[in-house]
């Protein structure tokens, strides 16, 4: 079994030396490091831990932000891990899920994680219902309004085509067919 360690920050104004110290005194036989924001997808410090760890190994971090973008970016590395049968450290949060204990609270995690994912999309249905009850609708504004499909109704009969149509009222050809489809009107079939 070995130990493998995973050093990030953000910015090259910090440095990683506390997070290294850290993890060699932890027993890390080998540490990569990254300079790159936690939103970024792409940190190859990380991909070359993740490649580098196999069955059996621990990869170690300082703190659990170091290693997800997310609670639930975290979540599903540590069960990629897992499923790798590569343990997870946590040196801050005490975190090893090589323990039972360790397992217990990450699972914790998970499962908050996904009640807080379940309350908000709750929350949401619930806005988006209270919303349609005032008479509100959700989306875009329509960019074709009543007088503007009209007016264009009114060029095509006159003998313009709808691409016609739509450039001199300065919108897409296809936003004019869907707006004149959505009326059961046949536009005029020149381009």
């Amino acid at each position: 079994m070995a130990l493998i360690g995973y050093a990030r920050v953000s910015s090259s104004e910090q440095s990683t030396v506390l997070q290294v110290d850290a993890l060699r005194q932890a027993g890390c036989d080998r540490v990569f490091e990254d300079v790159a924001s936690g939103a970024r997808d792409d940190r190859p410090g990380l991909q070359a831990a993740l490649d580098f760890v196999r069955d059996g190994d621990v990869l170690v971090v300082w703190k659990l932000d170091r290693l997800g973008r997310s609670l639930s970016h975290l979540i599903a590395s540590v069960t990629e891990l897992e499923n790798r049968g590569v343990g997870f450290r946590s040196i801050t949060e005490a975190i090893d899920t090589t323990t039972a204990g360790g397992r217990l609270v990450f699972h914790l995690f998970g499962a908050l994680g996904q009640f807080e994912r379940d309350l908000i999309l709750e929350r949401t249905r619930a806005g988006l219902a209270a919303a349609a009850a005032r008479g509100r609708k959700g989306g875009r504004k329509p960019v074709v309004s009543p007088s503007m499909l009209g007016r264009a109704k009114a060029m095509i009969a006159q003998g313009l085509t709808v691409r016609e149509a739509a450039g001199r009222l300065k919108i897409g050809k296809s936003t004019l067919y869907d707006a004149l489809r959505g009326e059961k009107v046949s536009p005029s079939t020149q381009e």
